[in-house]
């Protein structure tokens, strides 16, 4: 999950997260159309404490053959307090903004999106999301500028 370029908008993140709480596994239950995700379901992110103290991401999904598909990044916090705001970098040079919009109070579900407004992803611990957080993180995500039409429903049921 990854932001690169476009129009960046200020947006608001979530400022006291406590990443020890943040890692563990995260199904993919919605996300924006993006070529590095094309075609994938069952999509997972897990994260991991690196022994440098940054962030070890390994996303994984099922392609359109049915085969698994994975990718390893690092994920790191630029100002330590600002928890909330990750930088991400899979291959580098490139890296980009992983910014966590929302998130509930259980660590049970989270929004993240770029401040390009062109990347955006709700995660949740579960394979299903509760209906009531799926409505609060859409009516962020359009009060932050997102164009919540343009969201894929990811299918879990590997």
């Amino acid at each position: 999950m990854i932001s690169c370029g476009g129009t960046e908008h200020k947006l608001p993140v979530v400022q006291n997260v406590d990443l020890q709480k943040y890692m563990g596994k995260w199904y993919e239950i919605g996300r924006f159309p993006n070529r590095f995700e094309r075609g994938l379901y069952c999509v997972t992110a897990t994260y991991s404490i690196r022994d440098d103290g940054n962030v070890k991401v390994l996303n994984a999904g099922i392609n359109s053959e049915g085969k698994k598909s994975e990718s390893e990044g690092e994920a790191w916090a630029p100002d330590p307090a600002q928890p909330g705001a990750l930088k991400v970098q899979f291959f580098w040079p490139f890296k980009g903004d992983y910014l966590i919009l929302d998130l509930d109070e259980n660590y049970r579900a989270a929004l993240v999106g770029s401040p390009d407004l062109d990347y955006l992803w709700i995660l949740c611990r579960e394979q299903n999301i509760e209906e009531d957080l799926r409505k609060r993180f859409l009516d962020k995500a359009e009060e932050l500028g997102f164009d919540i039409g343009r969201i894929e429903w990811i299918r879990q049921n590997c």
